[in-house]
């Protein structure tokens, strides 16, 4: 939004030429989600504790845990906001991959906010039932997967797969396969995120590292040249992702200085829901679906362990 605000004043100002890189925007937005993120978390740790808003812990869990109970949760709108403001502040408001990654991220953030209220208002852990709550988050991931298919006409080979280190494998696997395929990865990884924000820091300092590979990645994917020599899909347009994973990147980084251990906050299902499927989703518009196993590895191995260990225990 910036960048348009001041591009008139690009020939008679020109320090304000700056704000046509989308290096300086994606720096830009990081600083001032990190920013937001430090100033505004202690008031909202404060509003939480004051309105009793805490984690309630399975009484099947570890006795460890037991001392978490009533930490403030919820707090993943914090990241949600410190994301939001510096991407609609920074990216370019014309660009429809932007949007479509907002969209995603904060409607799964609506779905955690059911969930986390559920929990909260009922003094419990169970909020939605899986059942419903995979309804909804297959809603959300639909969404984004005929976003990706319709409403970008110059995309490349919207329903072919990319592999990482197989340059000229890209089997197509149809309109109607992939729309359920991109389904499955925006759930995929919203509920592998979601499972992973057990210990203090874990899902966040992931999230982090995994927000930071992927800004380069949308960058890289949004320029030809760089794309071409990397033998990365070029998906024109994409560049302007890295704005918005920049912001999340910064505000990552802010909410983890209260989130690491002992926690003063949890992200709740409010955060770990939203953080998944803008990954998920970053990862469909950039194709590179199958990336997303690597890069999100811990999501995978504790999606996987949790899976595992409920099949154990039944």
């Amino acid at each position: 939004m910036i960048s348009r605000l001041l591009a008139s004043f690009a020939g008679r100002v020109p320090v304000v030429g700056v704000f046509r890189y989308i290096t300086f925007r994606a720096a830009m937005a990081a600083l001032l989600a990190l920013i937001l993120s430090v100033v505004l978390g202690p008031a909202l740790i404060r509003w939480l504790k004051s309105r009793q808003i805490g984690q309630a812990i399975r009484e099947e869990g570890p006795k460890a845990h037991r001392a978490k109970a009533g930490t403030p949760t919820m707090g993943g709108v914090l990241i949600n906001l410190a994301v939001a403001l510096p991407t609609l502040l920074f990216a370019d408001p014309a660009n429809g991959y932007v949007w479509v990654a907002l969209a995603a991220m904060l409607l799964a953030m609506g779905i955690g906010i059911g969930d986390d209220w559920r929990k909260v208002s009922r003094q419990q852990n169970r909020g939605f039932s899986g059942r419903q709550k995979l309804v909804l988050q297959a809603l959300v991931g639909l969404g984004v997967a005929l976003a990706s298919i319709t409403l970008f006409p110059g995309r490349p080979d919207p329903t072919h797969l990319s592999f990482p280190f197989l340059k000229n494998f890209h089997p197509d696997i149809s309109t109607a396969g992939y729309l359920v395929f991109a389904t499955i990865v925006v759930v995929g990884a919203s509920n592998a995120v979601n499972l992973t924000d057990g210990l203090d820091g874990l899902a966040i300092g992931s999230t982090l590292i995994a927000a930071a590979t992927f800004a380069l990645l949308a960058y890289i994917s949004g320029n030809a040249k760089a794309a071409s020599y990397l033998l990365v899909p070029h998906v024109p347009g994409t560049g302007e992702l890295s704005v918005f994973l920049a912001a999340l990147v910064g505000a990552s980084l802010g909410f983890l200085w209260f989130n690491a251990h002992p926690a003063e906050v949890f992200m709740g299902d409010t955060g770990s829901l939203a953080l998944g499927a803008a990954l998920g989703t970053v990862a469909i518009l950039i194709k590179q679906e199958i990336l997303l196993v690597f890069v999100g590895g811990l999501f995978v191995v504790e999606a996987l362990s949790v899976i595992l260990q409920v099949a154990s225990f039944k």
